[in-house]
């Protein structure tokens, strides 16, 4: 396949992490012909990021959850590509999707890094999109500064490393995933200062219900208990960073209990210092927008996220798009296995899940459910925000310019926001900064309805990636060839 090539396929998958890569192997092994379109250059996504595999030794799946299942996963799907059926595309973004008059989806596809790519245009009569999500991220004073990461990016960093971005660390925000971060620095051979958690693990008891129908996840906590306890990490709940301190790079934080709605208790505060990496998650944003663009309906979830909504076969209402993963709720590695699995499924021949694997899904989205609702986005984030703080950092958008906006000049959505004063105009194109520019936007809104909209308004893109000039100009229509 050369990049001014084209082949059908019956069947094209987005992402090859959890959710990706069990569409891919279903769908193969039933017969269809796939291919893979994956920003990474091996597959495993982020969940089960790796070391480069011509590096010796090879990744043992040391702290990875799962690898056995990535191991049988990767196995079924390399012997895909050994049988002709399976057609992997790594190091490559799909920029655009759209339908052709007989209902066949096409991919454009662009390089996630370099220039070379081994097809511009991929398409398949079924689509099953699983482009997973990316660390939710909150503003805050001396966010801007270096040494200040997305927590997932901490952990990517050591996953492809095998070495840590710094020696002295704050981990704070909300939820589970903190923990594992926290575990990987630590088991790396980092100093964890400090675990910033804004919930309480009180949360945890209307839920108990939605959480034993995982016992899984109770292991994994005793497990990061015995970490932290090993390393002596302290867990702070109901404590949240309230700056990040340094003249040219992260020096030191401030810290503060909050109460429940997240406002700081006054007298609570400390300083950390000694501090070289601050890493904040609060949260995932499911990456939506190459199905909004295809039109498929979408809901806010239990986190506040945008997400698509899908029938019992992972389809969505758009015929013939599957979609698998954060994109339809964010809810773990184990639950996008087996979306993943029915959706490949459901896009090869139309098989529908068993009774088992539907209650399986049903016990992990109970689960991701009871998660969201123990370990919120504090509702007072932003008094922590001064009127210089920088909410869009591409664009060097101030808090004070965006509530001048909101409150002056009537943008009270994020698209119109984003017209106003050009948050989410820059390279990330509001994958950073979006979640906080909506929620800034639609503050005091009485409609309920108002959330969705501004979230859906801003995930609507035509071009989902950025992509240079010239890869626009040779765009073309050609008819697909017959593989």
């Amino acid at each position: 396949m050369s990049a001014h090539e084209e082949f059908a396929f019956d069947v094209a998958v987005i992402g090859a992490g959890p959710a990706g890569l069990s569409a891919a192997v279903a769908a193969a092994e039933r017969g269809a012909k796939v291919v893979v379109c994956d920003t990474g250059t091996q597959p495993g996504g982020q969940f089960w990021r790796h070391r480069p595999e011509s590096v010796f030794p090879e990744p043992d799946g040391h702290g990875h959850h799962g690898w056995k299942t990535y191991l049988d996963l990767r196995a079924r799907f390399d012997a895909a590509i050994s049988r002709g059926l399976l057609r992997y595309l790594p190091n490559t973004q799909v920029w655009m999707t759209e339908r052709e008059d007989a209902g066949r989806f096409v991919l454009r596809l662009t390089p996630a890094t370099g220039t070379a790519i081994e097809a511009a245009t991929v398409r398949a009569a079924k689509l099953v999109s699983c482009t997973g999500g990316y660390d939710r991220q909150l503003p805050l004073p001396g966010w801007e500064l270096p040494g200040v990461m997305a927590a997932g990016g901490i952990q990517a960093f050591i996953k492809a490393n095998g070495t840590l971005p710094g020696k002295r660390f704050v981990v704070a925000g909300t939820g589970p995933f903190l923990l594992p971060v926290a575990a990987n620095i630590a088991e790396a051979g980092g100093k964890v200062v400090a675990v910033c958690e804004s919930a309480s693990l009180a949360n945890w008891l209307p839920h108990l219900g939605a959480a034993s129908g995982v016992p899984g996840k109770a292991l994994e906590g005793a497990e990061y208990a015995g970490i932290f306890a090993k390393h002596r990490i302290r867990y702070r709940t109901r404590t949240v960073v309230t700056e990040v301190l340094g003249e040219s790079s992260a020096k030191s934080v401030r810290i503060a209990k909050v109460d429940a709605d997240g406002a700081v208790i006054a007298g609570t505060e400390q300083l950390l210092e000694d501090v070289d990496v601050v890493g904040f998650g609060w949260g995932f944003t499911p990456q939506v927008e190459l199905a909004v663009a295809l039109g498929a309906t979408t809901r806010i979830d239990a986190d506040g996220s945008l997400v698509c909504v899908v029938d019992g076969q992972q389809a969505s209402n758009v015929p013939g798009l599957y979609l698998a993963g954060e994109v339809t709720g964010v809810g773990g590695a184990v639950l996008a296995v087996a979306e993943g699995l029915v959706a490949g499924a459901a896009a090869a021949n139309g098989e529908a899940p068993s009774a088992g694997t539907a209650r399986q899904i049903q016990r992990h989205r109970r689960f991701a459910g009871a998660m969201h609702r123990a370990h919120p986005v504090p509702e007072k984030w932003d008094d922590l925000l001064a009127d210089d703080t920088l909410v869009c950092r591409c664009e060097e958008v101030s808090h004070g310019e965006v509530v001048h906006a909101r409150v002056e000049l009537g943008a009270t959505d994020a698209r119109t926001m984003k017209s106003f004063t050009r948050t989410g105009m820059g390279w990330c194109q509001g994958k950073v900064c979006g979640f906080a520019v909506s929620c800034l936007s639609t503050k005091g809104a009485d409609d309920a309805g108002t959330e969705q909209a501004s979230l859906a308004a801003f995930a609507k893109r035509p071009v989902a990636a950025p992509l240079t000039l010239g890869e626009i100009s040779t765009l073309d229509s050609r008819q697909p060839q017959d593989s």
